[in-house]
């Protein structure tokens, strides 16, 4: 009995260890790992962005609705089939006299079946109507609109994937330069509490390295929090689940020396390359086809038609037997209409289309000199973090070394622990400030590539 029970547990904890392995294995098959570089983030990007996903939606909603205005000039063909059921037929009045009657009496007399039912089918033409012509016009605007709203939308993603990509890297490299500091202090600290020991220094220089050693595990819990916020912002503007694992391939350094090119800054700019200019021009053109369409509506509309079809009568339902009648019937019609008089409504329309092409043409203006004033703002920052970037690195050192030289002479008792903890927090900033004009720099090239249209 023993032995049977024995058997049986280890069965099921054989049993327990497989489906363990098992819901292991799904988990690890459903969990993506992905690991990009920066500029194989900005390709993933601009396939997989929830915003460039609907963007090129728009275009192929916009090619339908092109193909929608194009087959209103085709030929359209309709059909129909109607029943009338009679309940009770409409009745005349005849003269009676016509059926021997007396004169000045009239008859009740009802005309018609109870039952009628027709089938029919038309064809209809366009022939000629102006504001079909400029529909046609339009819908090549309105494609090229949306094609220009999925360039702009994919020239925003690269920013954000940049900006994105650029804030990771900066929390890990916070994180790793806040671990060295830690790891330094707290030897020191270890150093300062036994010599306090010894009695060769006061407690109060103690205390004080135990307050920076505190402050700077707070910074580092508060840069792993930034950093998983970080991943998680990144991983939506690529598109992907924000539980799934990635990886960064590309380093903060590198990707600041890559991205060091003043030469870049001296390109000429283009405006009409930019793609908020484009955008104006694609508004004013639709002005001017609405100025168009407004004109169009003066001008006469032409249009034929053929119906044929089958009528059938009775006064009893029986319109699918073979004993029922059908009587056929066709005619071809033309249909003109000459718009004449409107007590000058179409007029008062076509100057209000008038009046916003102007606008739409100072909007153009305006857009252009904006334009200008940003890039030359973007050149302007560009080249000024550079330049930070340069004097933060020769900071850096000098920060280094002092702090170096204050911690030998407190270590040797020749200074105090403020001047110590001053050097300490100069050293700190001096590494922050270091790391966000690294970052700085990849981010204006960003802002700049943007205004240039570059992508």
């Amino acid at each position: 009995m023993k032995k049977i029970l024995l058997i049986t547990f280890l069965a099921f904890v054989i049993t327990a260890k497989s489906q363990e392995s098992n819901n292991t294995n799904v988990e690890n098959q459903t969990t993506k790992t992905y690991s990009f570089s920066l500029e194989q983030a900005i390709t993933h990007a601009l396939i997989n962005n929830y915003s460039t996903i609907n963007a090129g939606r728009d275009i192929e909603s916009a090619k339908k609705k092109k193909w929608e205005t194009t087959a209103m000039g085709l030929p359209q063909i309709n059909s129909s089939l109607d029943y009338q059921n009679n309940i009770e037929l409409q009745k005349s009045l005849i003269p009676a006299e016509f059926f021997g009657g007396n004169k000045g009496e009239f008859l009740e007399v009802a005309f018609g079946t109870r039952h009628n039912m027709t089938a029919r089918a038309t064809l209809s033409q366009l022939l000629f109507d102006g504001s079909y012509i400029v529909a046609l016009q339009a819908s090549k605007t309105y494609l090229k609109y949306y094609e220009n709203a999925k360039l702009k939308t994919d020239i925003d993603t690269k920013e954000m994937i940049i900006n994105a990509y650029g804030n990771v890297l900066l929390a890990e490299e916070g994180i790793i330069i806040l671990e060295k500091n830690k790891a330094t202090l707290e030897k020191t600290l270890f150093d300062t509490k036994e010599t306090f020991k010894n009695g060769l220094i006061e407690e109060e220089n103690v205390e004080q390295l135990q307050i920076t050693l505190t402050s700077i595990n707070s910074n580092i819990n508060y840069n792993k929090r930034l950093l998983d916020v970080s991943y998680k912002m990144l991983k939506i503007a690529l598109g992907i689940d924000i539980d799934a694992d990635l990886k960064l391939t590309d380093k903060l350094d590198n990707l600041t020396i890559s991205n060091l090119d003043m030469a870049f800054s001296q390109t000429g700019f283009i405006v009409g390359n930019n793609i908020n200019y484009q955008m104006a021009q694609n508004f004013q053109q639709q002005k001017e086809l609405e100025l168009k369409l407004e004109k169009s509506k003066a001008l006469p509309t032409l249009s034929a038609n053929v119906n044929f079809g089958y009528n059938a009568f009775g006064n009893q339902f029986q319109f699918f037997t073979q004993n029922q009648k059908w009587l056929n019937y066709s005619n071809l019609g033309i249909s003109l209409n000459v718009p004449i008089f409107s007590s000058l409504a179409r007029t008062a329309r076509t100057q209000q289309a008038k009046i916003a092409l102007e606008k739409a043409k100072t909007q153009l203006t305006e857009t252009e000199q904006r334009l200008k004033l940003q890039y030359a703002n973007a050149k302007s920052e560009y080249e000024f973090s550079i330049e930070e970037y340069e004097t933060a690195k020769t900071n850096l050192n000098l920060a280094e070394r002092i702090e170096k030289k204050q911690q030998i002479k407190f270590t040797e008792g020749l200074s105090s622990s403020f001047d110590f903890n001053d050097a300490q927090r100069q050293l700190y900033a001096a590494q922050q400030k270091y790391l966000q004009t690294m970052v700085e720099i990849i981010n204006k090239k960003a802002s700049l590539e943007k205004v240039i249209n570059k992508i």
